[in-house]
């Protein structure tokens, strides 16, 4: 049964009400029947009015046209680099053609600012389209001061005269007066391909980059290379020098960098580096390694995996990551975390002494997995000079296989009979002759109550002496992470 409008019951009962109250006079000569046939009829007409009425139109009415948009709208955030004349193909330059493209959408219409002078370009995109262009010289933006701006989809290669010092894609800028060139920047989904000409990616002096999703291969100086500015973050991409999956004839040749971080605030998470004579070169401040991959060149063949050179102000986290048979190092650290990561292969970690200068590092719950070839999970190297300036040091928890474990804190129990023990933690201590904290317990058997006592800490030896000979089971704990 069809359903009917609210409004047709308020109407049917004004007209019954009404009916209800005619004098009867009014009805004489008309019948029962004829009044209710009366009734129906004009039911049917409000029924079909309200079922007319409750239709939406199929279309809104206007009393006046919509202006037409302007031409500034009308032009597309969109820009496809096929419409410029770049080939697909990747058998012809497209230099001009991509360049002429980037040109447009850096002086298209502007939707606001970000930071002080930096013009939002809106989302502006240079869409790729899946091809693959060959360019003879770095794509850069023809100014600073722009951002909200994407390149993405597709693949980049540089030609046989590409310079051997550029980068595919280059956001620096000369004579800047800004305070950042750019900013919120994204480069995602590339494949860039250096051609050994060059690195991949170049920031200098922006605030707020993506780069997501690329694969950079075949550079020779730096895949990414980052100066300046703060938070250009760098996620789920791969770098590689050659394009191998570990074990390669040629890994002893491996040279370049990775990743080269020389700013402050920035972010790796989800990167894999898979061929480079150093995975990552950190020379800036606060910058955070989460869930990086390194099996770039073996540091048994020269090669480092996370080189942090910023000795006395390192300020860095490394955390989740996975060292393949290649180590970290870190000169003079000063606030160094490193966590929950594996090092497989022997890879281990370096304190390299420049000033001889350690404060505030945290080495904990991480995994070693070694070749039973004798190395220690924590080196030290003093070759320059001797770490005369220890503080806040923690390297504990760690779980070994086939390594040395090397901690600050270590605990050892002996049994015997005499008046001295002697407990040599020189096998476990990271430093030497730094035992800072010492908690012992002597438990004597029998029903003597000998007098004991610490009588001795000194290159990392705890001598414990009792004024009679017991036998006892004694119990060391020693520390060299206490802060001075």
């Amino acid at each position: 049964m069809a359903e009917m409008s609210p409004m047709w019951f308020i109407l049917l009962g004004i007209t019954l009400a009404y009916v209800k109250a005619m004098p009867l006079r009014t009805l004489s000569g008309v019948t029962h029947e004829e009044a209710m046939l009366e009734l129906k009829a004009f039911k049917a007409s409000i029924t079909m009015r309200d079922s007319i009425a409750s239709t939406p139109p199929s279309y809104s009415p206007s009393l006046s046209p919509s202006p037409l948009p302007s031409q500034d709208l009308k032009k597309p955030h969109v820009y496809l680099v096929t419409s410029y004349g770049a080939d697909p193909t990747g058998k012809s330059d497209s230099t001009e053609a991509l360049l002429a493209a980037i040109a447009d959408a850096a002086k298209g219409p502007s939707e606001g600012f970000l930071m002080k002078d930096i013009k939002d370009l809106g989302g502006a995109q240079i869409n790729l389209e899946g091809g693959k262009y060959m360019i003879s010289k770095p794509l850069q933006l023809p100014l600073s001061g722009v951002g909200n701006f994407m390149i993405h989809g597709g693949t980049i290669s540089a030609s046989d005269n590409f310079p051997p010092d550029g980068r595919l894609i280059d956001l620096s800028a000369s004579g800047n007066i800004n305070s950042y060139n750019y900013e919120y920047i994204t480069l995602k989904d590339l494949f860039l391909d250096s051609n050994f000409r060059g690195g991949g990616i170049s920031v200098k002096n922006s605030l707020r980059i993506n780069i997501d999703n690329c694969y950079i291969t075949h550079f020779t100086n730096t895949g990414i290379l980052v100066q300046g500015g703060h938070e250009t973050y760098i996620r789920h991409s791969f770098l590689g020098q050659y394009i191998t999956a570990g074990g390669d004839k040629h890994e002893r040749d491996f040279s370049g960098t990775g990743i080269s971080l020389q700013g402050n605030d920035n972010a790796i998470t989800d990167v894999v580096i898979f061929s480079a004579a150093i995975g990552i070169m950190v020379t800036g401040q606060a910058n955070t390694i989460s869930g990086v991959h390194c099996y770039n060149k073996a540091t048994g063949f020269g090669g480092t995996g996370i080189y942090l050179k910023l000795p006395g102000l390192t300020q860095t986290r490394i955390v989740n990551s996975y060292m393949d048979y290649t180590n970290i190092v870190a000169e003079d650290p000063v606030q160094l975390h490193i966590s929950s990561s594996f090092f497989l292969g022997d890879a281990n970690i370096v304190l390299k002494s420049v000033k001889g200068v350690v404060n505030g590092l945290n080495i904990v719950d991480n995994m070693f997995s070694g070749l039973n070839n004798g190395i220690d999970t924590v080196q030290l190297d003093q070759s320059n000079s001797p770490f005369n300036q220890i503080d806040q040091v923690f390297v504990a928890r760690n779980v070994v296989k086939g390594m040395n474990l090397k901690a600050t804190t270590a605990k050892m129990s002996m049994q015997g009979n005499g008046t001295s023990w002697t407990a040599d933690f020189n096998k476990l201590l990271l430093f030497p002759n730094l035992i800072k904290h010492v908690v012992y317990t002597l438990s004597a058997n029998g029903n003597t109550f000998p007098n004991h006592a610490l009588r001795n800490v000194s290159q990392n030896r705890v001598v414990i002496e009792t004024d009679e000979a017991v036998t006892a089971n004694v119990f060391v704990t020693v520390d060299q992470s206490m802060a001075s």
